[in-house]
């Protein structure tokens, strides 16, 4: 393996590196977001700008257990599903900016406007692109926008909030 795609796939060691950097892979993305399959639903970032805006890229695929169901003949991506999308890019963003990130959760406070113009099916891959509104300290309102080959599909308002993350000791994750 050579040394960039080494570097490439290493997860960041502190914030600031992370801050740094424009793009990420999804090992990078998980090393920031708490969300574990089948709730990660962003798969690369491609652009970032520190407090400003973040581009993440969502492939979707048919082998997706929310398909099963919504809906078995005529298989739609959900829209709230697209709205969670628009906020973990969004706290891709955030988190990176965070240096204890390790003990904080960000929660979603609030969505306003969201707009659903056509469907995510199977195959697609949805760009997503958010845009910082009003960043402070412990909360981020942003402004999303999902795309298909250059046409919305989905678009909200999104607030976000860093809490402080509870941590179970190892007698307590483990039930007797």
């Amino acid at each position: 393996m050579s040394e960039s795609t080494t570097t490439l796939a290493a997860a960041p060691d502190d914030a600031a590196e992370t801050a740094s950097k424009k793009t990420m892979d999804i090992v990078q993305i998980m090393s920031i977001l708490p969300h574990r399959y089948p709730f990660l639903l962003i798969d690369r970032v491609v652009e970032m700008e520190r407090k400003q805006r973040i581009v993440a890229i969502k492939n979707v695929s048919f082998n997706e257990p929310q398909f099963q169901g919504h809906f078995p003949d005529y298989p739609i991506m959900p829209g709230v599903m697209m709205v969670e999308a628009i906020a973990q890019a969004g706290g891709a963003l955030l988190l990176t900016e965070i240096p204890d990130r390790d003990n904080k959760l960000m929660v979603f406070t609030g969505i306003d406007n969201a707009k659903f113009r056509r469907p995510v099916v199977p195959g697609d891959q949805v760009r997503i692109e958010v845009k910082v509104l009003n960043w402070r300290t412990s909360a981020v309102k942003m402004q999303g926008t999902a795309t298909v080959e250059g046409k919305v599909v989905c678009e909200a308002q999104v607030m976000c909030a860093l809490v402080p993350r509870v941590k179970k000791s190892p007698s307590e994750a483990v039930p007797e």
